[in-house]
């Protein structure tokens, strides 16, 4: 059986924290800043983990 490959543009998205947890960037953040206030768009800089529910789904992606 072949090995499994890691899915190219997950891997770029996520990055795995110590405790093995995923760690993704927040959305919205590419276009309309200017409608957005500074304290949206400040919130939106910091990283977050990614959803209980979607992390299994992302770790095969990344074969984990």
């Amino acid at each position: 059986m072949p090995k499994m490959k890691t899915h190219s543009s997950a891997k770029k998205r996520f990055k795995r924290t110590g405790s093995g947890k995923l760690k993704r960037f927040q959305a919205y953040t590419s276009h309309m800043m200017r409608n957005k206030s500074k304290k949206a768009k400040t919130r939106l800089v910091k990283s977050t983990l990614v959803s209980k529910a979607d992390e299994p789904r992302m770790k095969r992606l990344l074969c984990m």
